[in-house]
């Protein structure tokens, strides 16, 4: 005879991976028994430090069509709870001209993306030899507000414990054995690994260095100038960087392409260094050198890559109980309600939903 379980799935990690997993396990299979535990608090590692940009793109097929997923998620969301910190905004891409193709091959059909001549408000420049796009359907969001509001409504149906990290994990004919930093040991039925850059972690090291994830440091520059209320967010698309307008928080940030990898996020950050500063402002200074004369500051952090820069759902033991969600590549938000229904997928939970879909039933954050 099976032996009971404390829980029917544990979800490790409560950045909003976690918390959306979570959120979509009790919408789909409504009645299961779900935990999430986190090392810290909620939102706090790398979902504290997201910039929060969602924009209608991948550079692969799948990315492209998790990416279309979950924004059909997020607009169901936000239409159910305009409240919540999701904020739209208007998008310019800038690319070399020869870039053209990629681009187009890059965004979903509902961006629409179509021919402008300047960046709206004149915010950055298109340099010789390039071209600019103006498109649809991007939106930002405060991640940590948004998964701190997950986390309030899943709180009469999910058992949440903060500063609990996983030390052990110990699979078992029936059951999923996490022990846990307080002394304490939790019986789970299934085991979703949502630990953002914490891929060392002993409990869970060896289960997932075999999926080939790698840590890479992120950087960003607050510029202290205000933000027009109607300025779009302008991507540069060769440098795989960006410009936002953080309405909520009165400056624009900008976000470079860092190439300091196997990082940890023990040595990551958080202070912004003089290199980092210099390589963030030399890129932005080709599109935008009034904003590059600005006072800057910033946030630095790192996050989970996968192999082919595309997140990873993958079973880590041999029984599948215990399932890897994330490396999410820099796009943990973005993607995050995609992720959530692969996990439902591998989990194979009662009445699961299919993978990479985005639905939001009645009742659902009201």
């Amino acid at each position: 005879m099976a032996r009971p379980t404390d829980t029917d799935v544990a979800v490790v990690g409560a950045g909003v991976l976690g918390c959306v997993i979570a959120h979509r396990i009790l919408e789909e299979a409504p009645g299961t028994r779900v935990t999430v535990l986190d090392r810290d608090m909620i939102a706090s590692g790398a979902t504290r430090r997201s910039a929060g940009l969602h924009f209608p793109r991948g550079a692969s097929a799948r990315v492209r069509a998790m990416a279309s997923a979950s924004q059909r998620y997020y607009a169901a969301l936000q239409a159910r709870r305009p409240g919540l910190p999701i904020t739209s905004v208007g998008m310019t891409v800038v690319a070399r001209r020869s870039s053209a193709d990629q681009v187009a091959r890059a965004y979903l059909p509902e961006a629409r993306l179509r021919p402008a001549g300047a960046v709206p408000g004149g915010i950055a420049r298109v340099p010789d030899g390039h071209a600019a796009w103006d498109g649809d359907g991007c939106q930002y969001a405060d991640v940590a507000a948004l998964t701190q509001a997950l986390a309030l409504d899943l709180r009469s149906r999910a058992d949440f414990r903060e500063a609990t990290p996983v030390t052990g994990i110990e699979p078992g004919a029936d059951e999923v054995r996490l022990a846990l930093g307080t002394g304490d040991t939790l019986a789970a039925g299934r085991v979703v690994l949502a630990p953002g850059p914490w891929l060392d972690e002993p409990a869970w090291a060896d289960l997932v260095r075999p999926l080939g994830a790698r840590v890479k440091k992120i950087v960003a520059l607050h510029i202290e100038r205000t933000p027009a209320p109607d300025a779009p967010v302008v991507v540069f698309h060769d440098e795989d960087a960006f410009l936002l307008p953080l309405h909520h928080r009165g400056h624009w940030l900008f976000s470079y392409t860092c190439q300091e990898w196997d990082v940890t996020p023990r040595d990551a950050g958080p202070g912004l260094s003089p290199a980092h500063r210099a390589e963030a402002l030399e890129v932005l200074g080709r599109y935008a050198p009034e904003l590059a004369g600005e006072r800057v500051s910033g946030r630095v952090f790192c996050d989970a890559y996968g192999p082919e820069f595309a997140p990873l759902v993958e079973p880590v033991t041999d029984d599948g109980r215990v399932v890897f969600a994330g490396a999410a590549s820099g796009s943990g938000y973005r993607l995050a309600p995609a992720v959530a229904g692969d996990v439902l997928a591998a989990l194979a939970l009662p009445s699961p939903a299919a993978a990479s879909t985005a639905r939001l039933p009645e009742g659902t954050l009201t």
